[in-house]
């Protein structure tokens, strides 16, 4: 799964460099580009999907409603068509969280 901590340098990343981030199946990836109209990678002259930066956060999106908030796709479809910029808030605020409760168990191991 991506989180915030990882660095993000690249301008484009392979299919497979996606899923191994999201530990997830390349398939499901491309299965998320046909049922979700906010991925849209880049395709090079011989068909290879190349992901952006704004394509790793319209997935880090999905990925958080699907799998983490256990949403259906049509779910996660209109909870983005109503209210994106909530969804997109949420995950920040989500990942900032999860930040902070590493750095207190690492402090808590320390102790």
């Amino acid at each position: 799964m991506l989180k915030k901590s990882d660095k993000i340098e690249k301008v484009y990343y392979s299919i497979g460099e996606v899923a191994e981030l999201f530990e997830v199946n390349p398939s499901l990836i491309r299965f998320w580009e046909k049922e979700f109209d906010i991925l849209k990678p880049q395709k090079n002259k011989k068909g290879n999907r190349l992901f952006t930066k704004q394509d790793l956060d319209n997935l880090r999106i999905i990925y958080h409603l699907v799998k983490e908030r256990g949403y259906t796709l049509q779910g996660a479809r209109e909870k983005l068509k109503q209210n994106r910029e909530e969804v997109e808030n949420n995950v920040v605020i989500i990942d900032s969280l999860q930040k902070i409760k590493s750095f207190l168990l690492e402090i808590k191991e320390e102790l």
